[in-house]
């Protein structure tokens, strides 16, 4: 039996099970997706890290806070577990539109957002945060962060995604990013539209596109994750923005690098 990312079935359990120690011993993985308007059946991204996150164990809970998300439960600010839906054995859902500038302090941080969610639902392992630049940069700024980006083959999603970059690179300082490009993998461009990216951001910010990840819009959600996606994940959840815990373990392959 064959595992989502080309091993075998018993490695991904026994990797699962390395992560879920890991887990259980820190606090929970949050990561940042950086909202696109311009990036057409955006919810696909979403739907293909949730996969990623599921085949190698991880149950993920979404927290929508993007400006086209459904705005929150009128509960949410006094029970906010009873505000998570769930979608899927491995995915939880929260509609937060809004929700992180009720939690904003004296510094106009909302990083106590944060950690209402991880009172809320301590069963999670990865929390993905899908938010605008503001709210990213309010809720995170205490915390090293190597954000997502997300565009796909148009000229408009590009444009977005290096503003959204330039926006964090300038504000809380974030110099390093992940790329998540919705395309067809076999596309002509599809290879340039990242190196574009990278060079722009190198060259202009002084940022650099850590990883990239191409996601096919036509794959189905039962299809396995792409090997791209997987390690880029991998290596989103090996950072330690908490500084209290070791890396992951590494496994074989290096992350695919955008600017190389």
């Amino acid at each position: 039996m064959t595992a989502p990312d080309g091993g075998h079935a018993g490695g991904a359990y026994d990797q699962a099970a390395g992560l879920r120690r890991l887990f259980g011993a820190r606090r929970t993985r949050f990561l940042a997706l950086v909202q696109n308007p311009f990036v057409a059946h955006a919810e696909l991204v979403i739907e293909r890290l949730c996969a990623a996150a599921g085949a190698i164990g991880l149950h993920t809970l979404v927290v929508d806070a993007a400006e086209g998300a459904p705005p929150p439960r009128e509960m949410a600010l006094l029970d906010l577990s009873s505000c998570v839906e769930p979608l899927a054995n491995q995915v939880s859902y929260l509609a937060a539109r809004g929700l992180p500038i009720r939690h904003v302090d004296s510094q106009g941080r909302c990083g106590r957002f944060l950690d209402a969610i991880e009172r809320a639902v301590p069963q999670v392992d990865m929390v993905l945060v899908h938010a605008d630049t503001s709210d990213l940069a309010r809720l995170f700024a205490a915390r090293p962060l190597r954000p997502m980006l997300q565009a796909s083959d148009s000229p408009r999603s590009l444009t977005e995604a290096y503003a959204g970059l330039k926006r964090l690179a300038q504000r809380p300082g974030w110099l390093s990013h992940d790329l998540l490009l919705l395309a067809d993998p076999h596309g002509p461009r599809t290879d340039r539209l990242g190196e574009s990216l990278a060079e722009c951001a190198e060259r202009f910010l002084g940022a650099a596109i850590h990883d990239c990840a191409v996601l096919d819009p036509a794959a189905a959600a039962q299809d396995a994750a792409e090997p791209q996606l997987l390690r880029l994940l991998r290596a989103q959840l090996a950072q330690d923005p908490i500084g209290d815990t070791p890396s992951l373990p590494a496994r074989s392959g290096a992350a695919n690098h955008a600017t190389h």
